[in-house]
């Protein structure tokens, strides 16, 4: 797996209750998904360039353990499909000192024309580069 993402877990990102609320596992994640795009060739200068995106048409989360202010986190991905016009990945979120798995994230996301609203075929490069990834 690649690692997308690393970061800490700050007071402002704590619910009621005092573990880091469910809408900072999925900021952590989607700037994860980002480094990942990039990492098969969907960066943002091919976005740009091509009027093109990417959009999630289904996310399924799970949560394992709390995370705590002050605690380190990383995010590893891999891609589990590539299919004409879809991609499908998932994220594991580790506590670093630990190693807990404390949350993973499993995506479905479409590539899109940006003109058209639509999606469209994936770049070859994209299945090409997943495959080096996985030698």
């Amino acid at each position: 797996m690649l690692e997308t993402y690393r970061g800490v877990v700050y007071p402002h990102q704590l619910d009621h209750m005092g573990h880091m609320n469910v809408q900072w596992y999925t900021s952590k994640f989607d700037e994860a998904t980002w480094h990942l795009f990039s990492s098969v060739g969907l960066t943002n200068e091919y976005m740009v360039k091509n009027s093109c995106g990417m959009a999630a048409l289904e996310q399924k989360t799970t949560y394992e353990a709390e995370l705590m202010p002050g605690d380190l986190v990383c995010v590893k991905s891999e891609v589990l499909e590539v299919k004409n016009k879809t991609l499908r990945f998932k994220h594991y979120m580790y506590n670093t000192e630990t190693q807990a798995l404390c949350a993973t994230t499993e995506l479905l996301a479409v590539h899109l024309d940006r003109i058209k609203r639509k999606g469209v075929k994936l770049p070859e490069f994209v299945s090409q580069s997943v495959l080096l990834q996985e030698a």
